[in-house]
């Protein structure tokens, strides 16, 4: 499925033998390679299968959803990517065989299928319980990376000299993090789907009310932390987060291969596609098959 999200903007363009005349792609000394050659040749490939599903897709997929994206929601998700690899950005882009252009496509494909996601995927109360028990509200921590378990536990000293009160110095003066110790080793928010951080790191954070610091180091794969505390709102009740609940429980489908087969064969079947070329007639059929098993078992 992700490869459907991720289109390659660039096919090897493959030499057959003469066809039948028709809008010349390229010349060679060898002789020129025709647009029903290049057709030809492209639907017999994996990738060519691939992008030509993805265009299915994209199109019952924006009559069906396209009022709910915005254009807006696509550039500020661009600019987060961008914001978040700098100067490397456009390499990662190259490296990934995609343009700004292709890229952005890709993320409305991705926002036009969580919006199919939310209309076909009813969440149950069951599924908003389950949620609730790992749901953690957005929290800030600093943090003192270091690589000894006993430089940490010098520095746990230290801080309760004066209850933590010093911790943003010790931060500047011992932190190995270049990213954060001269901020005093704070972290940007996160909450528990945050996916960048260490589950350990992420465990200890949460366990740790607002103003305290660990009394032991926390060991993760980047060596011993102290970490501190800084707003760490109460976790409330259950109905006050329903709608931030029902959103991870989206996000969490949305990497679940068994949720968008489903989702994507009800789009689909609804799309009414009907593939003109007897070549490439089944190249839906997983999808189309499965959301007749699914009507029928209903």
């Amino acid at each position: 499925m992700k490869k459907w999200l991720l289109a390659a903007a660039g096919l090897l363009l493959t030499v057959t033998t003469l066809s039948a005349c028709s809008k010349t792609v390229a010349t060679t000394s060898g002789g020129k390679i025709t647009e029903s050659e290049y057709y030809d040749s492209m639907k017999k490939t994996s990738s060519g299968k691939q992008i030509l599903e993805q265009m299915i897709l994209d199109k019952v997929l924006e009559k069906q959803y396209g009022d709910k994206v915005s254009q807006k929601e696509v550039t500020s998700q661009y600019n987060a990517y961008k914001k978040q690899y700098g100067s490397s950005f456009s390499s990662v882009l190259s490296q990934n065989g995609m343009t700004a252009s292709s890229f952005k496509k890709s993320i409305r494909s991705n926002l036009l299928l969580k919006e199919a996601v939310k209309a076909n995927e009813k969440v149950t109360h069951k599924q908003l319980v389950k949620q609730w028990k790992s749901y953690q509200p957005k929290t800030t921590v600093a943090h003192i990376l270091v690589a000894k378990k006993s430089t940490a536990e010098d520095i746990i000293n230290q801080l309760n000299k004066d209850q933590g009160k010093n911790f943003s110095q010790l931060a500047k003066k011992y932190s190995t993090d270049s990213s954060s110790k001269n901020k005093g080793g704070k972290l940007a928010a996160f909450d528990n789907t945050d996916s960048s951080l260490d589950s350990t790191f992420k465990k200890a954070a949460f366990a740790l009310k607002q103003g305290e610091y660990t009394k032991t180091p926390v060991k993760t794969s980047y060596g011993y932390h102290v970490i501190k505390s800084i707003k760490h709102p109460a976790k409330g009740k259950m109905s006050d987060h329903t709608a931030e609940l029902k959103k991870q429980i989206i996000n969490n489908d949305m990497n679940d291969s068994t949720v968008l087969q489903s989702v994507v064969a009800k789009v689909l079947k609804k799309g009414n596609v009907s593939i003109k070329d007897n070549d490439l007639k089944d190249i839906l059929s997983n999808y189309l098959s499965s959301s007749t098993s699914s009507s029928s078992s209903n």
